[in-house]
């Protein structure tokens, strides 16, 4: 969350002439529901299951794409292997502190910190960060997100796939 996934995600795709998908834009569409609202009315654990559900259609659906995920979307219902086994994962990385001044501008978009702000969020953020830690660190590519420009993303990616013979 506020690692700019959704922001890179479209610039990259329009540079690999690839379509581009935000997940939780699709979990909308597919709902007819907000993220906030499914969270509201819901709670979390609906929202993963339907992010779940979504994320397996789009896979199934689009052979090549921009994929834009939630934070939290590898740490639910085997998405981590479901993801690792259809395409690359890139984790852009930035530190808390970072997040911190990215999320605290605007958090009532954001059902999982609408609730806190200050030294509060400043603690979710951290406690966010490691215990998706495992999950995040299981990325095929990890990104220093910081100051990071789509150009350089984009290279680091070709860079990785012709390493590892993905082109």
């Amino acid at each position: 969350m506020g690692s700019g996934k959704s922001t890179h995600g479209k610039r990259l795709a329009q540079m690999m002439d690839l379509k581009f998908v935000d997940l939780d834009r699709y979990v909308e569409e597919y709902q007819q529901q907000t993220v906030a609202q499914i969270f509201s009315h819901w709670g979390e654990e609906k929202f993963r299951e339907l992010e779940t559900v979504c994320l397996q259609q789009i896979l199934k659906e689009e052979e090549q794409a921009v994929i834009s995920l939630g934070g939290g979307t590898i740490c639910f219902n085997n998405n981590l292997a479901l993801v690792k086994q259809h395409g690359l994962l890139v984790y852009l990385e930035l530190p808390a502190t970072a997040l911190f001044e990215r999320l605290s501008k605007n958090t009532q978009k954001r059902p999982l910190i609408k609730n806190h702000s200050g030294e509060q969020l400043k603690i979710f953020i951290e406690e966010k960060l490691a215990s998706r830690k495992n999950e995040y660190a299981s990325a095929h590519l990890t990104i220093n997100g910081l100051s990071l420009s789509t150009r350089q993303l984009y290279n680091s990616i070709s860079e990785y796939s012709q390493k590892n013979n993905l082109l």
